[in-house]
């Protein structure tokens, strides 16, 4: 990046609230190099630095998507989950924007055989095959796609592994993080001043409570992704 492209970067991500971190109390050791200062309690991130891992991020991710795989969108969070869908939608890229289950990406095989049922009975259901039952059993079978659905809808399209998998809220998800380094997938993922950057492959430092500073570092994924 030149300068002026990186000036531009820091000055729109400090208007996005993209460095400003936790109270310094609640600061990771290992995040102390990503630190500028303090104000009102509160550590901020150095966006110099932020801009420069960024860049490295999206260079990956840019890379997995000339070769044609697949990058799954992780953010579970309540004020992220809509943002997660809708970017995930825009890209065509798998998502979960729900609560994550456990063997996603190590039991995949039999993740993979729910999404199967959840696509069979959806299809079913549209046929009208349902129709020859009572009330009450075409009732459970909807109830039943509908917890399938908040499961696994936005894993629909993921055939295999993904290249790699976006986290931006690692602390409610580090078991996403831990799943896939355990399957040699590359991790990307915000991380705020009160967690391990060592807990993905490739860390941005950012604010990951605000939803303006979430809603920045994934307009600028979505760039490499479209």
């Amino acid at each position: 990046m030149s300068n002026s492209k990186d000036e531009k970067l820091i000055t729109a991500m400090a208007e996005a609230g993209v460095g400003y971190g936790h109270r310094t109390s609640r600061l990771h050791p290992k995040m102390k190099p990503y630190i500028e200062g303090v104000r009102a309690g509160v550590h901020l991130i150095d966006l110099g630095k932020t801009a420069e891992k960024l860049q490295e991020a999206l260079s990956f991710l840019s890379k997995i998507k000339k070769d044609n795989k697949q990058v799954l969108l992780v953010g579970t969070k309540v004020q992220v989950q809509s943002l997660i869908l809708e970017v995930a939608q825009e890209v065509e890229m798998p998502y979960v924007n729900q609560r994550w289950l456990g063997g996603t990406l190590t039991n995949f095989k039999i993740i993979s055989q729910r999404i199967r049922d959840l696509i069979e009975k959806e299809t079913q259901r549209e046929k009208g095959e349902f129709e020859r039952y009572t009330k009450k059993e075409q009732l459970e079978i909807d109830r039943e796609i509908d917890r399938l659905k908040r499961n696994f809808e936005g894993l629909k399209t993921m055939k295999e592994l993904p290249s790699a998998v976006f986290i931006v809220d690692l602390d409610k998800n580090e078991l996403a993080a831990q799943e896939a380094r355990r399957k040699d997938i590359k991790v990307i993922g915000l991380v705020d001043t009160s967690l391990n950057p060592e807990l993905v492959d490739y860390p941005i430092p950012a604010n990951d409570d605000a939803l303006s500073s979430v809603s920045f570092i994934l307009e600028e994924v979505k760039k490499v992704l479209k």
